[in-house]
């Protein structure tokens, strides 16, 4: 079993298994891992988040499909994973959200790219942006400002998961290409912050 050494504004802590339903080898880790697959697993098919909130990733590196690990148990990758719009049972990277603050998270979402056209101030949860008077399924660009978000494609947080933080890109994404690696399109149509 590897421990890592803990990141200085911590805690964070999550138990790994390369099997369904906590079985198999398992790690710990307290600061990221850029690829399992370094520390002789193949994949990470369940785990157990006890500290903090992280956010898993479909490939090594940070790359991939994206997936937010709050406090709980995930037996499975359904667990984890949700309503995608494609299936997928592999995660080998992860790393905590630093600045995770559920009660003071802020960001501003914006109509088109570069911080440009309508914009509108969240600081709750939304199931539907166009319910809260939203005009179309797209989002050109954000600025977090405080905490961190998860932005889903569609409606009622399902479809791809974007990670948005107030400390990646000094909170900036100024096009949908920074949502993540994996994003091909600036759908987002439901907003949620990240429970810390």
């Amino acid at each position: 079993m590897a421990l890592t050494n803990p990141m200085p504004m911590g805690p964070w802590k999550v138990t790994v298994y390369d099997q369904e339903y906590f079985q198999g080898s398992r790690m710990e880790f307290t600061a990221s891992c850029q690829n399992i697959m370094e520390y002789g697993m193949e994949n990470i098919r369940s785990l157990k988040v006890e500290c903090g909130v992280w956010v898993g990733y479909e490939h090594s590196s940070f790359c991939g499909q994206q997936f937010v690990l709050e406090k709980g148990d995930y037996p499975r990758f359904e667990a984890y994973s949700g309503s995608n719009s494609y299936r997928i049972e592999r995660m080998l990277s992860l790393r905590p959200i630093c600045c995770a603050n559920h009660k003071e998270s802020r960001m501003t979402i914006f109509e088109f790219e570069n911080m440009m056209g309508r914009q509108f101030e969240l600081c709750d949860d939304y199931p539907s942006l166009q319910g809260m008077g939203w005009i179309n399924n797209e989002v050109g660009s954000m600025q977090v400002h405080c905490g961190a978000f998860v932005c889903y494609q569609y409606p009622g947080y399902r479809g791809y998961q974007y990670i948005m933080e107030c400390d990646c890109h000094g909170g900036e994404y100024k096009c949908y290409r920074d949502f993540g690696s994996h994003a091909q399109t600036p759908q987002i149509q439901s907003i949620r912050r990240i429970q810390h």
